[in-house]
């Protein structure tokens, strides 16, 4: 099992920025990749970025442009930097981590979610 630990959210005015951070604990080696997911009002959960054990990034369309995803393998922690705030980037962000197991059928992937942080941003 791995345990994810998010912090760094809270109410922000518009064109400020913050960095979340999201720590991982437990059976941590398995893991392939982790990242942010967020979930606005009225929309589903999307992503936001993710980044390997490598250093691999990869960005959804919600975090195009104004977010940059790293991480401390050391610290075994993700961080996502968020520039320029808008009030459309207010909602729950979620740190995700995910890793491959295996069934008869064949390796499939396997995702741990955080608890969430809310992110609120003020006009």
């Amino acid at each position: 099992q791995v345990q994810l630990v998010e912090s760094g959210g809270g109410l922000v005015q518009a064109g400020g920025s913050l960095r979340l951070s999201c720590a991982a604990s437990g059976s941590i080696s398995n893991l392939n990749k982790m990242g942010w997911f967020r979930q606005v009002p009225g929309k589903q959960r999307e992503l936001v970025a993710h980044i390997t054990l490598d250093g691999r990034t990869n960005y959804g369309t919600a975090g195009e442009g104004r977010f940059t995803i790293s991480r401390d393998n050391d610290k075994n922690t993700v961080y996502l930097q968020v520039s320029y705030l808008k009030p459309e980037d207010t909602g729950v962000y979620y740190c995700n981590a995910q890793e491959t197991r295996r069934a008869n059928f064949g390796p499939y992937p396997y995702d741990y979610w955080g608890q969430g942080t809310q992110v609120t941003v003020s006009s």
